[in-house]
């Protein structure tokens, strides 16, 4: 054990992705086509989407809620875990992208497993919660637009069962949180999110430095 964390230079980043990374071909294959894509930061790592993965088995996930869906990369390791008669409502508006991602669902055979809404994510989840869906989810996954993380947060929570998880990518904002000088306000919006949920007596939280950071919260 340390105190300390380990130093993740390109090398040990480059051997964790080695040595445990099981990544489906249909995934390396959406990865490697999407490498050069203009908006590829959106996309989560391969480690991420693993990691989610084991989460969501480990929660003994059935239903499930993702904002923010992209190219469909880590709704697919999410619906993988899923067991037959599971399902991950997909929250995204852009049809462009949920074209690739369906393909992506097709290839993984996980496409059933996934409804898809195109609609802003706040009207998803107010018409779950509408629909009688409060605490009736496991898990929930968010990786969208930062200055709604808190409402996200709030309606994910809300639609979690007690002992569901939620997981929010993107908290350490590629180092900008912990820079004071950084007022953007993305990184505001961050740092407001990880304060909330730091102080949220709802959950126990951590926060797992992995990819861009991924906070973690399971539901009292």
């Amino acid at each position: 054990m340390s105190r300390n964390h380990t130093p993740l230079t390109p090398e040990l980043a480059r051997y964790v992705r080695e040595v445990t990374v099981r990544e489906p071909t249909p995934l390396r294959r959406l990865r490697e086509e999407t490498e050069d894509h203009p908006q590829a930061s959106c996309q989560i790592a391969p480690e991420q989407g693993q990691f989610l993965h084991v989460l969501a088995r480990a929660a003994g996930a059935r239903r499930a809620v993702e904002v923010g869906v992209f190219m469909g990369y880590s709704s697919t390791w999410v619906a993988l875990a899923l067991p037959p008669g599971g399902k991950l409502v997909a929250c995204d508006t852009s049809e462009e992208f949920a074209a690739r991602a369906r393909r992506t669902w097709r290839e993984a055979g996980v496409e059933d497993r996934i409804e898809l809404r195109l609609a802003p994510a706040l009207r998803t989840l107010d018409a779950l919660l509408a629909e009688g869906g409060a605490g009736s989810f496991d898990f929930v996954f968010i990786d969208a637009d930062k200055e709604n993380y808190i409402n996200y947060y709030e309606r994910g929570l809300a639609l979690l069962r007690p002992g569901g998880i939620v997981a929010a990518d993107n908290v350490l904002w590629r180092g900008g949180v912990a820079d004071a000088a950084n007022r953007e306000r993305d990184t505001e919006s961050i740092r407001a999110f990880n304060r909330n949920m730091a102080g949220d007596r709802r959950v126990v939280m951590s926060i797992a430095p992995i990819g861009d950071g991924l906070a973690l919260a399971v539901k009292l």
